[in-house]
């Protein structure tokens, strides 16, 4: 099962559409906010997304939580667990709806983190990126023995790999 996760593209809808092209063999597609497009917008179409801080469409959930192969898929954007100053308040979160993965974004900090059991990805931002130099996105790829993350720049050129054992 593979995962393909961006966030904080802030209305570059041309992006969206490109870094989608990149991996069409993602079974699910996932915005974790702050796109700033219309939540019916053509380029988020078959994307799971939630809303940002600036997102101003009401459609947009704060939240959404999914199953897949068994495991519980928690997105965020972040914003209301105040994630720029510390993961606890998202990990209680976590915790609460027994997510074994969690999206977030918000920060425009790519990094992930393998906590209680619960993988937290923050694919970073595809506009304004923070701490790197490379706008970013990330797909993750789940076993049943393993977390396969891989991370890229906005051309879909492989930035790191990262492997976490179940």
């Amino acid at each position: 099962m593979k995962l393909l996760i961006m966030s904080d593209t802030h209305g570059d809808e041309e992006i969206i559409e490109r870094v989608k092209g990149y991996h069409p063999d993602a079974h699910k597609v996932i915005h974790c906010g702050d796109s700033e497009l219309p939540y019916a917008h053509p380029a988020l179409q078959g994307v799971e997304r939630v809303k940002g801080n600036c997102d101003h469409d009401h459609n947009y959930l704060e939240e959404m939580l999914f199953q897949i192969n068994g495991d519980r898929v928690y997105v965020t954007h972040g914003h209301l667990y105040d994630v720029k100053n510390s993961p606890m308040k998202l990990i209680y979160r976590a915790k609460e709806v027994s997510a074994q993965i969690v999206c977030f974004g918000h920060s425009h900090v790519l990094g992930a983190e393998y906590i209680d059991d619960i993988l937290f990805i923050n694919p970073g931002s595809l506009l304004k990126p923070r701490r790197i130099e490379e706008k970013s996105f990330v797909t993750l790829t789940i076993t049943s023995t393993h977390f396969t993350l891989q991370c890229y720049d906005d051309n879909n050129n492989l930035i790191d790999e990262l492997f976490y054992e179940r």
